[in-house]
């Protein structure tokens, strides 16, 4: 299924259809400030079970609403919290340390994970109306080919293993700067969009 939101002004109608797949345990492709992604409600075990089945062991990043919400799920001293107030919302995935809260079944074997605060209207809107954050994944078919950014062919290539695509406009191909704050400073893990302050 393909459902238009537009960025600009997202139709709560919209908005609430989306939600109420994500609700019920269901895996949407969803735009953000850069690629598109593909998740599911950080709180469903069985989407996070499918998202697994679908791009492999864990979810390789956390959308999340604000900063306070990811205080929830990982650790965040002062200095951190600078970082993220500095660089979010934007196109960045910061590493952290999870804590206790996160669902083992997003982590893997792993003790971090990636968070998103994605500047996007739409995904801000979906979090915000689901009221948990989405465990989510870039969509790419594989290591050696680009980025997935046309909605109807990503709904063409999904259909089967997706409840819902978002179309939110044709997305980026410049995916998110991924920036571990898990040591003593920062470091660029993989150079994308956006400059870190």
């Amino acid at each position: 299924m393909l459902t238009k939101i537009y960025r600009d002004s997202p139709s709560e109608k919209e908005l609430y259809r989306v939600v109420d797949i994500l609700r019920h345990d269901g895996i949407v492709i969803y735009p953000t400030d850069g690629v598109y992604a593909v998740g599911c409600a950080l709180d469903s075990a069985k989407g996070l079970e499918r998202l697994r089945r679908i791009k492999g062991e864990g979810a390789h990043s956390v959308s999340f609403e604000s900063i306070s919400q990811i205080a929830e799920y990982c650790r965040v001293d002062n200095a951190t919290f600078r970082t993220l107030k500095a660089n979010l919302p934007g196109p960045f995935t910061f590493i952290l340390t999870a804590s206790s809260r996160m669902p083992s079944k997003t982590l893997g074997k792993r003790k971090t994970i990636g968070v998103r605060m994605p500047d996007n209207p739409i995904t801000q809107a979906l979090i915000r109306h689901l009221g948990t954050p989405l465990a989510s994944v870039s969509v790419r078919e594989d290591a050696e080919t680009e980025y997935m950014t046309d909605p109807s062919l990503l709904e063409e290539r999904y259909a089967n293993a997706v409840d819902c695509v978002v179309d939110g406009g044709i997305g980026s191909l410049t995916p998110s700067t991924v920036v571990d704050l898990t040591g003593d400073e920062a470091e660029i893990v993989r150079e994308g969009a956006g400059d870190l302050q």
